[in-house]
């Protein structure tokens, strides 16, 4: 529980997460800006979150995401899947993807 309020369950394994097609994101050195268009809302992410969003966006499934990041950069794989985690249900609550449920 943070600032009051509960934080949405990480969606299960099954989710497909894709990019909100409202929201534009621009490199900028090692950082991700996102621009949310309808809410006029802009957002960073860091270098690691940098990378889990530009692989959403060439397609990769959450399992292929986590793997390459896995191999991208030197960290225990439970750190990485919380970590991973985290950002997704911040980027969901946010409204910069959204999550579809595969049968």
């Amino acid at each position: 529980m943070q600032h009051g309020f509960a934080m949405p369950p990480t969606p299960p394994a099954h989710t497909v997460l894709r990019l909100n097609p409202d929201v534009v994101a621009q490199r900028m050195e090692e950082a991700v800006v996102l621009v949310h268009l309808k809410t006029n809302r802009i957002y960073e992410l860091n270098r690691t979150g940098a990378v889990f969003w530009e692989l959403l966006a060439a397609g990769y499934d959450r399992a292929a995401v986590q793997a390459q990041m896995g191999r991208r950069f030197a960290v225990n794989a439970t750190m990485l899947e919380g970590e991973i985690d985290r950002l997704v249900v911040h980027l969901l609550t946010e409204g910069l993807i959204y999550s579809e449920t595969t049968a």
